[in-house]
């Protein structure tokens, strides 16, 4: 059996209550960046509204599932440091009385250190993610993300020595980036170890610097083929070192808000048939029938299939196949699929 490592699927039954601080501590915008069109949040939230996400997240909780909660959107270890606590309270409250297994939150590499960090972990966070985008320089400071890839191993040092959870953020595409400097960035995370990363196409969004230098001719952004391509093969670097990819493409991203850039309603899913479909090439290696059967779980098929069964018809312009059945079964187990000859009976 040919088994991908498709950390999305979540086995562990993981489920997150996202909560949105649109550009609260961020010292500038990014070149790329604006918070109210990527977040979908345009106020401030409250510790309020923080206990009522938990009450509704809770109430869909199922038996056996681990429920935590995510302060995602600005950069949140720079806000205001009576506004962190009192949106720490009621999920550190939770966590005290066994409603949430966890507390994750995003930040900036230079929002970090041993002060911070003991604030987080008496409010009982489990997670830092860092926006560490990318460990070029160059890449950086086209950016204007105002931070070095020496902060970033700095800060993610820093995280992991207090035993928390580290996530990292990465954007491939940026003004200066290169395929060789995204698998560079891969490589330095790889080194760095995180729990698991976030990978995220460079897409041009209206009213931001990004936008400005796009129209101007200073920019050109990668197209669709082009990303899937790349986080392809960042995926297949962190899944070898079992680092969990937990996202790839922006979440609440509205289509009007994209200028340009390689947008897709279901951009992960490209990625993962992609590499589904390096999975299926190494599986036929070696093989010399042409009519087989393909048995996989009923949730992966689409994934497995590709858009419009791109993938079998790719599989059978490959390897001169005459026939690919495609059997749908629970005894395999999602995320993976076995290659057999086909019997006639």
């Amino acid at each position: 059996m040919r088994s991908l490592r498709w950390v999305r699927q979540v086995a562990k039954k993981h489920k997150t209550i996202p909560v949105f601080v649109p550009h609260l501590g961020c010292p500038q915008d990014c070149l790329f960046c604006n918070q109210k069109k990527i977040t979908g949040t345009q106020s401030m939230v409250t510790p309020e509204r923080v206990r009522e996400l938990i009450r509704i997240g809770a109430s869909y909780k199922k038996p056996g599932e681990k429920l935590e909660i995510g302060f995602f959107g600005g950069s949140f270890t720079g806000i205001a440091e009576e506004i962190q606590e009192a949106l720490l309270a009621p999920a550190c409250e939770a966590r005290q009385e066994g409603i949430l297994d966890g507390i994750r939150l995003s930040t900036r590499p230079d929002y970090i250190d041993e002060r911070v960090l003991d604030r987080l972990l008496a409010y009982r966070v489990t997670t830092v993610e860092l926006g560490a985008q990318s460990m070029d320089d160059e890449v950086l400071a086209l950016a204007k993300r105002g931070h070095t890839a020496a902060q970033t191993e700095e800060s993610a040092r820093k995280i992991k020595e207090r035993g928390l959870g580290l996530g990292l953020q990465m954007m491939t595409g940026l003004p200066g980036d290169t395929i060789e400097k995204t698998l560079f960035t891969a490589r330095c995370f790889e080194a760095l170890a995180p729990d698991c990363v976030r990978l995220y196409p460079t897409l041009v969004i209206r009213d931001t610097a990004l936008a400005e230098l796009y129209q101007s001719g200073g920019y050109t952004p990668l197209d669709v083929e082009e990303a899937v391509d790349r986080c392809r093969q960042l995926y297949h670097i962190f899944a070898a070192a079992h680092i969990d990819v937990i996202r790839m493409g922006l979440l609440n991203m509205k289509k009007e808000d994209v200028l340009a850039g390689p947008y897709h309603p279901s951009f992960g899913e490209l990625v993962l048939s992609a590499v589904c479909y390096d999975h299926l090439k190494e599986a036929m290696k070696g093989r010399a029938e042409k009519e087989i059967v393909v048995r996989v779980h009923p949730a992966y098929t689409s994934v497995l299939c590709g858009h419009k069964r791109s993938n079998l018809l790719q599989l059978e312009e490959d390897f001169g196949l005459k026939t690919i059945k495609l059997l749908q079964t629970d005894s395999i187990p999602h995320g993976s699929f076995e290659i057999l000859p086909l019997t006639k009976s």
